[in-house]
């Protein structure tokens, strides 16, 4: 075996925690993937000789690296944060596998990575290294490009935000309970019903991209969503269970077989308090919906 040999075995070994790592920064698959790849490339290039702690300088590396990304996606960005919706991780209704499990870690569904989206770069990254993987502000601090009080600031900032963010019920079968719930009752049109399993705060963030303008929105309030649920009621009738960054959710399909819309909802103290609808055809056409919904 090769030196590059070796060391490539070495990365491989940590993939799926770079990975991780940068889907909580990104908040897509496709960016993530790119980023870890990114950081294989400067390992490759990089004397680690003195590198005692290979997971810690790659977590590190896949920092800067997304940090850089997400100033980018900053700059060039001309619609609203908070009608992005990310990347899903579709699973079928059975369960996520092992692999998706490493990537997900403990609930992150869409609603908390849609709190990430409306953190500065600096903030993300600092809170995410920090609070979800452990890396201390020392080492966060020159990644950001400040000292390590300043960064602890960012992260503290970022968690009182990320605070806000719902937390799904525990139980599986009852937030589908109430997930049915809410597909009858769109499905029969009823209003009354569809506000009994809806919470008074409820919000529904859809992302059509670039071409269907007119599905980039936010709704909030029980009684709007109520009245867009109804509207929609013939893509629910097409709609497959899956779950969704594992929490239920759907892939609607259009009258030709193709994926209309991917829904994710939120379930938290027995009502829907968040429904996220990916309706965008080019990043739904990078998902491997089939698979999910078998």
């Amino acid at each position: 075996m090769t030196d590059q040999d070796w060391l490539a075995e070495r990365f491989e070994s940590h993939r799926t925690h770079l990975r991780a790592v940068a889907y909580r920064m990104l908040g897509s698959l496709t960016e993530a993937d790119d980023a870890v790849q990114e950081a294989w490339i400067r390992l490759s290039r990089t004397d680690t000789s003195g590198v005692d702690n290979l997971r810690g300088w790659l977590t590190t590396v896949v920092g800067r690296v997304c940090l850089n990304m997400l100033r980018s996606r900053r700059a060039r960005r001309e619609a609203p944060l908070d009608t992005h919706v990310p990347d899903p991780i579709l699973s079928p209704e059975a369960g996520i596998d092992p692999e998706q499990e490493a990537l997900l870690g403990d609930s992150l569904g869409l609603a908390l990575l849609a709190v990430l989206e409306t953190l500065t770069p600096a903030e993300r990254v600092a809170f995410v290294l920090h609070d979800v993987f452990a890396v201390p502000f020392d080492e966060i601090a020159p990644i950001v490009g400040r000292s390590s009080p300043a960064a602890r600031q960012l992260a503290s900032r970022a968690r009182r935000r990320v605070q806000g963010a719902p937390v799904p019920d525990t139980d599986l079968d009852g937030q589908w309970a109430v997930v049915d719930a809410f597909v009858a009752a769109s499905r029969d049109g009823d209003f009354e019903r569809l506000l009994a399993v809806l919470d008074p705060n409820v919000v529904v963030r859809s992302d059509g991209g670039a071409a269907r303008p007119g599905l980039v929105a936010v709704v909030r309030g029980a009684e709007a969503v109520a009245a867009s649920a109804m509207s929609f009621r013939r893509f629910v009738e097409t709609s497959t269970r899956v779950l969704v960054n594992g929490i239920p959710g759907g892939v609607a399909w259009d009258p030709d077989g193709r994926p209309f819309a991917v829904v994710s909802l939120t379930v938290a103290g027995g009502r829907i308090v968040s429904i996220d609808v990916l309706a965008d055809p080019d990043r739904l056409s990078r998902l491997d919906m089939h698979r999910a919904a078998d």
